[in-house]
């Protein structure tokens, strides 16, 4: 009996202590700015992938958004295609869908991250001259291409 009624004072003790139920399961605050952040890093322009680079590379800080930064890069098409750099503008449309997907918004912005994808890749190519650019742009093009159709 002793032993029982030092475990009910034991239970009574830990339950005084114990936050509400409620607050035990309620999740941690997103930043209000979140859509607009996400809004930020997912434009065509080179000011947008800049700033998208600097806080992929620096994903601790940006804890409290709930960002989901994995990605597949290209999928099963090749990262860098004839030697053409295409893995980072993969990983940033990665970045577009699977946030806007979680968000339950993809379709409405599925256009933008399309186009946003393809301006990532010309800039890719705009580091290369004559032929070799032609054929930079033209894979570009199919890579655009295919995600505006199938995903």
């Amino acid at each position: 009996m002793r032993v029982s009624a030092l475990a009910s004072g034991a239970v009574a003790v830990v339950l005084a202590f114990a936050p509400p139920a409620s607050a035990a399961l309620r999740a941690p605050e997103v930043p209000q700015d979140k859509p607009q952040v996400l809004s930020g890093w997912t434009q065509p322009g080179p000011a947008s992938q800049d700033a998208w680079a600097v806080a992929r590379g620096q994903q601790g800080e940006w804890g409290a958004y709930g960002f989901d930064w994995s990605t597949d890069y290209c999928t099963t098409s090749p990262d860098n295609p004839f030697g053409f750099p295409f893995r980072t503008a993969c990983a940033r449309h990665d970045f577009g869908y699977r946030n806007y997907k979680a968000a339950g918004e993809l379709q409405a912005v599925k256009p933008r991250l399309d186009e946003m994808f393809h301006s990532d890749l010309k800039r890719v190519c705009g580091r290369y001259a004559g032929a070799r650019k032609a054929s930079c742009e033209g894979t570009a093009w199919t890579y655009y291409q295919a995600v505006k159709a199938f995903e």
